[in-house]
């Protein structure tokens, strides 16, 4: 294999200290290989205070020790940053989505949407799965090269969080588009483009849900099978849920099950790629494949970045003073290569054990749809390697331009 393929297309060798770090404006390189420069900080900043007075933070014990403590850092936005929003449906999205809100709304949202994703519900998922994969990898294989990326990993999370949500098959082709300007609003310094196409998508999404909530509450589905007939039914220990809540929370199940899971699975192939040896591991023994899935969690988790404002005056890591009011960005992806809590971090190893990753937060924020993630990696990464063993990069990827959300524009692929 070349070796410009596994070269960055950027270097941060010769971009600026760690000391003037600035996540609006990052160095060349930072897109591509992050890690250096996080390592640099967890090194000597590891609570770094950026321009704009927010604090970065890079240590696995400082990033647990902040989800953990929901009381006095609260998952909500930044009031600030909020009324910066207005009064739109992206200011909505923010008020309503489980993942920006505290208790007690948080666990009575939370509730109701585990109640949509139960293990019963997960497992029965796993056979639509498989033929899903399979028949994506039928038709791929005679073209010989693609995209990984698109071709593949982004398919897959649409269709499974269409099937959860009961979307009609004809239906789902605006999901993804919907699903990238939403999250694309969520990235640090989103220009005001990107806002206006996620009041846009976020509009176009929920009269979408509307029409789709009509008719289920019309004629309900099984609630064995169909995440929406058990959400509109569910009254969330007592209390239903609002249509605002409601709505928002079937955008957060598309959001946070389809981008992250797409990215996710392509992270993987272009990480076994780069690592033949490894890739030789799970080849040799398949059943590896979920302690594996957890390394790619850790080793180039597809959320790099979470977000928390502190509500009362209190200190990180060494007595650090944090005042009320302040912006605390956690750095995951630093987090989940901290040299004090896992060996010989910056290598990819499929049998790591323990594997404490920050993949999915921690604490009452835990990732609500980790199971379905977990499975859609095992299915579809096991599934790639089976078909294509021998696949290799046919040509340079390229990352999107993103700090919060970690994936690939294009990662083409060849397969032999």
């Amino acid at each position: 294999m070349s070796a410009s393929l596994n070269r960055p297309a950027g270097s941060i060798a010769d971009a600026p200290p760690a000391g003037r770090f600035d996540l609006r404006t990052p160095p060349p390189g930072f897109y591509e290989d992050p890690f250096p420069l996080y390592r640099d900080l967890r090194r000597r900043d590891p609570v770094h205070r950026l321009p704009d007075g927010g604090l970065f933070i890079t240590r696995h014990a400082d990033v647990l020790a902040v989800y953990r403590d929901h009381r006095r850092f609260s998952a909500a936005p930044n009031p600030g940053s909020a009324a910066a929003l207005g009064d739109g449906e992206l200011a909505n999205h923010y008020r309503a989505a489980v993942v920006f809100t505290d208790p007690p709304v948080h666990a009575r949202l939370r509730r109701a949407l585990a109640e949509a994703l139960t293990p019963r519900a997960v497992a029965a998922m796993e056979p639509g799965l498989v033929r899903l994969v399979d028949g994506l990898l039928d038709r791929l294989q005679p073209r010989g090269a693609f995209d990984a990326a698109a071709d593949f990993a982004a398919l897959l999370p649409v269709e499974v969080v269409g099937n959860l949500l009961g979307v009609p098959a004809a239906h789902r082709l605006p999901l993804r588009g919907w699903s990238l300007a939403i999250l694309g609003a969520l990235e640090p310094g989103c220009a005001e483009a990107d806002r206006r196409g996620a009041e846009q998508a976020l509009a176009e999404f929920g009269g979408y849900l509307r029409e789709l909530i009509a008719d289920r509450r019309a004629r309900p589905g099984d609630p064995d099978q169909d995440a929406l007939t058990r959400l509109i039914s569910d009254t969330a220990g007592g209390e239903p849920l609002s249509e605002t809540e409601l709505l928002h929370n079937c955008v957060f199940l598309l959001n946070a099950g389809h981008e992250t899971s797409a990215n996710l699975i392509a992270n993987a192939l272009h990480a076994l790629a780069r690592h033949p040896a490894e890739r030789d591991r799970l080849l040799a023994e398949p059943a590896l494949i979920g302690g594996a899935t957890e390394e790619f969690l850790r080793y180039d988790s597809p959320v790099q970045l979470e977000l928390r404002t502190c509500t009362e005056a209190t200190t990180i890591g060494v007595a650090v003073p944090v005042a009320a009011g302040t912006t605390v960005i956690l750095c995951i992806g630093a987090a989940n290569r901290d040299p004090d809590v896992f060996a010989d971090p910056d290598r990819l190893d499929v049998v790591r054990a323990p594997n404490p990753h920050l993949g999915f937060g921690a604490g009452i924020h835990t990732c609500l749809g980790s199971a379905v993630a977990r499975l859609e990696a095992r299915v579809a990464i096991a599934g790639f390697l089976h078909r294509f063993p021998r696949y290799e990069l046919a040509a340079p990827p390229r990352r999107a331009a993103q700090a919060r959300f970690r994936g690939f524009q294009s990662l083409p692929v060849r397969v032999p």
